[in-house]
């Protein structure tokens, strides 16, 4: 329970943005500021690292500058599918890089002679890449949110958080079972 605690922390800018950008424009410039906020703060802290604190950076820099500088309503149309495909992006990213971005967080609860076991790495791609798979179902249900095609607003909203707390707590459970199947043995 404590690993998926930790892996809804390490997503605090994005949840927090999710949370208070709703509804108006004064929300959504308090979202991103808040969430850029805490993203600069995280890094500083070392809460949050590797390219999902660039990416992190990247999108609600960017956002903040769009639309509260520019005041840009393309950029404040399409928020939804930016944030969600700015995540796929960078987590899809790792993968082809080598670097699952799970890795970061992986290593701070398996020994350092295991960093570079091949079984390890691929354990991280596989964790990753389900991230990158709902970081992009959700950009897509984003886009379907935002033309209205099938669903209302609250129904592809539904679907998207059921994806994102089903990843997070795979994320959470797919280690500890690994263990308990390599005791086991």
């Amino acid at each position: 329970m404590l690993a998926f605690f930790k892996i809804l922390i390490s997503f605090a800018p994005w949840l927090s943005f999710l949370i208070i950008a709703r509804d108006s424009l004064l929300r959504v410039e308090i979202g991103l500021s808040v969430a850029l906020a805490l993203t600069v703060l995280m890094g500083l802290l070392r809460l949050h690292r590797g390219i999902i604190l660039w990416v992190g950076v990247a999108f609600f820099g960017g956002a903040t500058i769009a639309v509260i500088g520019f005041n840009d309503s393309w950029t404040l149309r399409h928020l939804g599918i930016l944030a969600n495909g700015a995540l796929a992006l960078g987590a899809w990213l790792t993968i082809a890089l080598g670097k699952p971005f799970t890795l970061d967080y992986a290593k701070e609860h398996v020994d350092p002679s295991l960093w570079n076991d091949p079984k390890f790495i691929r354990i991280n791609v596989l964790m990753t890449a389900v991230w990158a798979s709902a970081f992009t179902v959700s950009a897509v249900l984003a886009f379907g949110k935002m033309e209205q095609f099938a669903l209302s607003e609250l129904g592809y909203e539904l679907i998207s958080y059921a994806i994102l707390i089903s990843t997070a707590i795979f994320t959470a459970w797919y280690p500890e079972h690994l263990r308990r199947a390599r005791a086991a043995l």
